[in-house]
């Protein structure tokens, strides 16, 4: 991806041109109400039609000639119009009024897309690359390629996407993520170009191209968002295509109609001229896109990826949302929950026993048997002759004793101890194994998937937002999926499916409910992702698959932000639906007034350019988080 240069208002040609055209214009009222001098105040007025009308002018050749009608084309004619009439004062005040109005549009597009390409200005141009004798170069991040090792100073920035290999710091990613609390980064840590490096140097293994980094990959995705044009907007530009060539003939039959009636000529195409001055629609024309714009940025900005204004449409229409459960509910990897002793020994012991049998393995089972008792500060023993027993579990040898850890098998669940501990822990959605030796079972270890801890809260604002219906679909077994929807209070699970027939209960649910959501991890989860009129997918930073499979991403893999991205686009359709109702009522007023010769070709374009930049700032007020759009304030980082 090649940066661009952002330029300044005096490095952009047009931008100047209508300057000039408007310091010409001021100066032309100011001499001819100060020093009524009309061939000076004159000259002035043609030189700003002149000037500020040769973009214009440009615009309404290129639109005749592709045999369109825009708003520019009716502006250059009310213009030609005004100078034909000999009332050259308001010709001017036409050009430069009617310019700087599109100029405040194109800004107003311009701030929404810098507030997401302004990401690509988080990454440094250059990185410090180290060599092989461990002296670093500086080379520019297009350079860097997988493999190659960067070191990152304190308070710099990443330059791209990469594994920690040494060093311990906290990285701030809230750029990419749009998660506001810096996470610490150690060895093993993947991290994303853009975070900002706390206090500790850092040395990182580079693991993607420059162009395939994460937030590369957004700033690209976004761009693309436009094309995706939601219904709100089809139906603007499908209006105005119809409205356009409409008041042209309006205006046609004012100037022919009113002579017959006794009008003046003179009069009757003045008020044919304002006609066209007021039905200008750029105010309708701007009302959808400029909401939906800067919506998109809204939403990038707090780490939701809206791919474009047909989704965020959809997103305030969901009627039924569909979860996976593991990555999706819950965290996605074991943890202890339950060790249950057997004949005698204690709780302390028997995952002490437990854990030096499992060291060895990498299992999630073990790692989770393992990491549960470092956390309660268990000494754990070294073994001997530790072993993996393929299907079976690990078996190894502590102080002359031969122990083992697995399954269960038939024996240990119709044991009068093991049993009983067996079939509690799986009642409760865990999955057990059993911790013997040669003779006897002396503990049952239970692990299970953690729920999210704002998978809860999650759930119950869906519901307040005026979702339906709340469900889980998952191929885990149904013992697990019940506990599971018994703990979050879903509405409804299916468990024990296959990807495809996650599909069809998507298909089914749609008919049912209406517009359904399917939230997963954007991988295993594809096809029924597919056949949701709503893809989300969770933790796209780390899943590259969810950027290009899903409709919405929440980057910082957390589940509150679905109800946040739900409030954004029932923000932004209200916004739009202010902004039409507001254009629509102008125009119709100004076009009663004008018909009725209440009002100057200056009046008429002041009052309906007016207009337009209260939509325009309307439109821009969706920068702002609105309630509960950011679930906590982002955290400021000084360096």
């Amino acid at each position: 991806m090649v940066r661009a240069a952002r330029r300044r208002w005096w490095q952009n040609p047009e931008m100047v041109t209508l300057a000039v055209a408007a310091v010409l214009l001021v100066a032309g009222l100011v001499v001819e109400w100060t020093i009524h001098s009309e061939p000076v105040a004159l000259a002035l007025f043609w030189g700003a039609i002149l000037i500020g009308g040769v973009y214009p002018l440009r615009s309404a050749i290129r639109a005749v000639r592709h045999k369109r009608l825009t708003i520019t084309v009716l502006l250059v004619v009310a213009a030609i119009g005004a100078i034909a009439l000999g009332v050259i004062e308001e010709a001017a005040a036409l050009v430069v009024i009617f310019s700087l109005v599109e100029a405040m549009e194109a800004y107003a597009t311009d701030k929404a897309r810098g507030s997401i390409s302004a990401l690509m200005e988080l990454t440094p141009p250059t990185a410090n690359r180290l060599n092989d004798d461990g002296a670093t170069k500086t080379v520019a991040v297009e350079e860097l390629h997988p493999g190659d090792v960067v070191m990152v100073r304190p308070g710099e920035r990443l330059p791209t996407d990469g594994i920690v290999v040494d060093g311990a710091s906290w990285v701030d990613a809230s750029p990419v993520t749009g998660e506001s609390v810096p996470v610490e980064a150690t060895a093993g840590t993947e991290v994303f170009g853009g975070s900002l490096n706390g206090n500790g140097v850092l040395r990182v293994k580079v693991t993607k191209e420059y162009y395939d980094t994460v937030l590369a990959r957004v700033i690209g995705q976004v761009e693309e968002a436009q094309a995706n044009r939601s219904g709100a907007e089809r139906f603007a530009d499908k209006f105005s295509a119809i409205y356009t060539p409409a008041m042209f003939a309006l205006a046609i039959v004012v100037a022919l109609v009113m002579p017959l009636l006794g009008f003046e000529w003179r009069e009757a195409i003045y008020r044919a001229l304002v006609i066209l001055v007021v039905s200008c629609s750029c105010a309708l024309v701007i009302s959808v896109p400029v909401s939906v714009v800067t919506a998109i940025a809204r939403g990038a900005r707090d780490g939701i990826l809206i791919k474009g204004g047909i989704y965020l449409e959809r997103l305030a229409d969901i009627k039924a949302v569909a979860f996976d459960k593991t990555g999706t509910l819950t965290r996605g990897r074991p943890t202890l929950a339950q060790v249950t002793p057997l004949d005698g020994i204690s709780e302390d012991e028997a995952l002490t026993l437990a854990a030096a049998v499992e060291t060895g393995s990498e299992h999630p089972i073990a790692t989770a048997i393992v990491a549960g008792a470092r956390d309660r500060g268990l000494t754990i023993p070294a073994v001997q002759d530790a072993r993996a027993l393929p299907g079976a579990g690990m078996e190894a040898t502590l102080d002359g004793r031969t122990l083992h850890i697995g399954r269960p098998t038939d024996e240990d669940r119709t044991d009068g101890t093991a049993g009983p501990a067996l079939a509690h822990a799986e009642a409760e959605g865990c999955t057990a194994v059993v911790l013997r030796d040669d003779t006897r079972p002396l503990a049952v270890v239970a692990v299970a998937d953690q729920l999210r801890p704002d998978a809860e809260s999650t759930l119950t604002e869906l519901r307040d937002l005026g979702v339906e219906r709340v469900l889980m679909l998952t191929g885990d077994n149904a013992t697990v999926a019940r506990s599971t929807a018994q703990a979050l209070g879903l509405d409804d699970y299916r468990a024990e499916l296959l990807p495809e027939d996650k599909s069809a209960a998507i298909r089914e649910l749609r008919e049912k409910h209406g517009v359904i959501a399917m939230v997963g991890d954007g991988v295993n989860d594809a096809p029924a992702l597919a056949n949701a009129d709503l893809a989300i997918a969770m933790g796209a930073a780390s899943t590259d698959v969810a950027l290009e499979t899903a409709d919405v991403a929440l980057m910082a893999d957390e589940l509150d932000r679905l109800p946040a991205a739900i409030r954004l686009s029932r923000r932004a359709r209200n916004n739009i639906k202010i902004n039409i109702v507001l254009s629509l009522t102008v125009v119709a007023v100004l076009i009663v007034a004008a018909l009725a010769g209440w009002m100057s070709l200056t009046t008429g374009l002041l009052l309906n350019e007016g207009s337009a930049a209260l939509i325009i700032l309307n439109g821009l007020r969706m920068l702002r988080p609105g309630r509960g759009e950011t679930r906590r304030a982002r955290t400021s980082v000084s360096v």
